[in-house]
């Protein structure tokens, strides 16, 4: 998989949050997916503070069935510090490294983490989605900024996610009753689509397939290697 915007890895907070304010202009809140999703790419990782040691996982499923196409991980070490907002920066290098090693482009890619639902409206899921191209999605377990109303228990209901008045995101029950889900816009997807899109993928629990299954893998490979 091609890398189409690269940039330096920074080396204090401060560059780091210069680059976000760069890339965020290129961010598209648009459909520019395909009409038809049809592999989708979840992407986790795990940390062991202790070693030093990340390790990021890429997992593609067909939308229907949800069949794994192909899974790839890496394991290396964190270089870049723990910062609030600057997330990516530590877990971007590996998942990019998953990424590269797929042999197929999924059509869609979803992120344990935040999109437009960030300090700087450029969290995880905007940042893999420009520097790669793809149309993301961020969902997140927690909130992170801005404020809502309840949804309703049913499942599919939402609440917007606003932040100074601005929509950043949506509250998502993807499942009656259990604790709602923070969607938010990566890249080249609308806020309706990318709900749509995450409520496919949880059939049956809380999380998208391909977060549960991204994270199992990230867990496995970093015991592996500790």
């Amino acid at each position: 998989m091609d890398i189409v915007t690269a940039h330096d890895r920074p080396s204090t907070p401060q560059e780091a949050i210069g680059i976000q304010e760069t890339l965020r202009g290129l961010v598209e809140l648009e459909d520019r997916c395909p009409q038809e999703i049809v592999t989708v790419t979840g992407l986790d990782v795990a940390y062991d503070e202790d070693s030093g040691l990340i390790a990021a996982a890429a997992v593609t499923l067909e939308t229907g069935g949800f069949r794994v196409v192909e899974k790839r991980t890496v394991v290396s070490r964190i270089s870049f510090p723990y910062e609030p907002g600057l997330f990516a920066f530590r877990e971007l290098p590996p998942l990019l490294d998953a990424l590269r090693a797929l042999d197929h482009v999924p059509d869609l890619l979803i992120c344990d983490g935040h999109g437009l639902a960030h300090p700087r409206r450029f969290g995880l899921a905007c940042h893999v989605g420009v520097v790669t191209g793809l149309p993301s999605v961020g969902v997140g377990k927690t909130r992170f900024v801005g404020e809502h109303d309840e949804p309703g228990l049913g499942r599919g209901s939402r609440a917007p996610l606003l932040d100074d008045g601005e929509i950043v995101g949506a509250v998502l029950r993807t499942q009656d009753g259990v604790k709602p889900l923070y969607v938010s816009v990566g890249h080249k997807i609308s806020l309706d689509n990318a709900c749509r899109q995450v409520l496919r993928l949880c059939p049956a629990f809380r999380q998208p397939e391909t977060t549960r299954q991204a994270d199992r893998l990230a867990r496995d490979a970093l015991k592996e290697a500790l």
